[in-house]
């Protein structure tokens, strides 16, 4: 089996995933350039290709999938229009599979989306691949069939993250780190703003231990404040000494149709805080067994009554917490990822 990526911006879990596949496929990338904004450098296994798109003209393009001989194409998205043209001359040939992470919303712009896919979409694809249900429901609005459509697409790398919470379990039973922690860019969709004026407005208001540990860069200048901590860029293999210390995840956005960081932090056994307009919300959080969420729309009261109830708990409430979470975290594997392919290209066979 020979799967071609055609994707936007790679990420470290989405390596991951295709490290375990290539153990029985092979494996091309096709990929944009790294964002400048998150500067990732990632470890790219010597038997996975991959190609910078930038460095190729379209009918280069043309020629190199010609020579990769693709029996699966999967596709990030409708958002690159050449990505769109390179995958329609192997529709119907071969699985043709878009992925998807948005949710339905009903905005004028889905509903445009929803006509011209029945007539555009649905002529390229032949499957669609997202992560939960809110998006499952999106592609069916598309025109997808429900047995066209698989979940799961993100997936965390579990290996990693579990080694954290091996690492840490001890430790934060015998002394939790009253430590918050985003992990994020500095951008207002992220919500961030809104997270340090919860903070501090809990501070001045019930004054306790607890400090707020921020990772990321981005366009908003970093609020100071003694109990702030910013340590801006941090790359993935220099994650662990952080966590360690860290012992409550919050990802407040206002806009995140998914968060892998959820699936990642709960592995890891942090205790969640989450927007209600995170996606991932649906697996990895349990109201109350595992975390907290909060409306966007009311985000400073909420917000900061989820931290004050955390500053409440006890150790070993914490501790459960993390737990819970953790096992939660073991929903979505690369395992599965792996077999979800497998079953396009069998159920392709099929039909």
């Amino acid at each position: 089996m020979t799967v071609l990526f055609l994707y936007t911006e790679i990420a470290d879990y989405f390596l991951n995933c295709c490290k375990q596949l290539s153990a029985s496929a092979n494996v091309h990338i096709i990929r944009w350039a790294v964002n400048k904004e998150a500067p990732f450098q990632f470890d790219i296994p010597k038997n996975i290709n991959v190609y910078e798109k930038s460095n190729y003209t379209y009918i280069q393009l043309q020629q190199l999938i010609e020579i990769i001989n693709p029996s699966i194409i999967v596709c990030s998205g409708w958002i690159d229009k050449d990505y769109l043209k390179l995958t329609k001359p192997y529709f119907n040939k071969i699985p043709t599979i878009i992925t998807c992470d948005t949710h339905y919303t009903g905005s004028i712009k889905q509903k445009i989306a929803i006509i011209l896919s029945r007539l555009y979409l649905l002529k390229i694809f032949s499957n669609a691949w997202v992560p939960g249900n809110s998006q499952f429901s999106y592609v069916q609005k598309l025109g997808f069939k429900s047995h066209k459509i698989k979940t799961g697409f993100y997936c965390a790398d579990l290996n990693k993250f579990n080694l954290v919470y091996s690492n840490s379990i001890q430790i934060k039973k015998n002394n939790f780190p009253k430590r918050f922690l985003y992990v994020g860019r500095y951008y207002d969709f992220k919500g961030i703003k809104e997270l340090w004026n919860a903070f501090i407005e809990l501070q001045n208001q019930h004054p306790n231990e607890w400090e707020l540990w921020c990772l990321g860069t981005g366009n908003i200048e970093p609020i100071q404040h003694p109990k702030i901590k910013h340590f801006g860029f941090v790359q993935p293999k220099d994650l662990e000494p952080i966590l360690l210390q860290c012992g409550v995840f919050i990802l407040p956005s206002k806009f995140e149709p998914w968060g892998v960081v959820v699936q990642e932090y709960a592995a890891s056994g942090f205790p969640l805080i989450l927007s209600n307009n995170v996606g991932a919300k649906q697996i990895f959080l349990e109201e109350n067994k595992n975390g907290y969420l909060f409306n966007h729309i009311n985000t400073n009261s909420e917000l900061k009554n989820n931290l004050k109830k955390i500053t409440e708990l006890s150790a070993e409430q914490l501790n459960t917490m993390a737990e819970y979470g953790h096992a939660l975290a073991q929903n979505i594997t690369v395992e599965k990822w792996c077999n979800t392919l497998l079953e396009f290209k069998n159920d392709f066979r099929k039909k």
